[in-house]
C-alpha cells in the first residue's frame, strides 16, 4: 500500500512511512486503517486506472499521484516519455532516443518471432525424411511460407502465421 503525506505531498509504501512516522517522534500502530492515518496526516493511494491504447512500443507506466472526488490515486501514462539530453556537450533529441528505443524492441521482437518460426520448423522436419508418409509438397510449401513471414509487410509486429497443413 502507498501513503500520501498530506502536508509535503509525498508519498510512500507502508513500511517507508512507518519508519518515518517512528523516526519523526510519532506512534507506532498493528494494523493500518485510514482512522490511523486520517490522524497521522495522510492518505491511502489507491491503485488508479491503467493507462490504455498508445502502440506496440508504449506501455502503461506510472507517473505519480492525482486526487479524484477526494481520494488519492496512482496516475498512470503511456509511456515511454523521452526527453532531449546533453553528455559532454553533446546533445541528444527525444526524437533521436524514441528511435533507438523503437529500434532496439524491433530488434527484439524479430528475435523472438525468428525463434518461433526455427521452434516451428524443427516440430516439423520430421516431414522431410524420405519415408515420412505425409504429402512433402504440402509440407514444402509450409515451410516456406514459415521462413518468408521476414518478407511480411507487418514484420516484426504483425505476423500471419501460416496454417500447420
Amino acid at each position: 500500500m502507498q501513503i500520501r503525506i498530506r502536508q509535503s505531498g509525498q508519498v510512500m509504501y507502508e513500511g517507508e512511512f512507518r519508519a518515518y512516522t517512528k523516526a519523526n517522534g510519532g506512534p507506532s500502530w498493528e494494523t493500518t486503517t485510514t482512522e490511523i492515518l486520517d490522524n497521522l496526516g495522510a492518505d491511502v493511494v489507491f491503485e488508479g486506472p491503467q493507462a490504455t491504447g498508445g502502440t506496440v512500443y508504449q506501455y502503461s507506466q506510472a507517473a505519480g499521484v492525482e486526487q479524484i472526488d477526494g481520494k488519492w490515486y496512482t496516475k498512470y501514462v503511456l509511456g515511454p516519455v523521452f526527453a532531449d539530453t546533453t553528455v559532454d556537450g553533446v546533445t541528444t533529441t527525444a526524437a533521436e532516443h524514441e528511435a533507438a528505443y523503437k529500434a532496439i524492441k524491433d530488434a527484439e521482437q524479430a528475435s523472438a518471432v525468428r525463434q518461433s518460426r526455427g521452434e516451428k520448423l524443427s516440430e516439423c522436419d520430421w516431414t522431410q525424411v524420405a519415408d515420412a508418409p505425409v504429402d512433402k509438397a504440402v509440407w514444402a510449401t509450409y515451410r516456406q511460407a514459415l521462413r518468408d513471414i521476414t518478407t511480411q509487410d507487418g514484420f516484426p509486429w504483425d505476423i500471419v502465421w501460416p496454417d500447420t497443413p
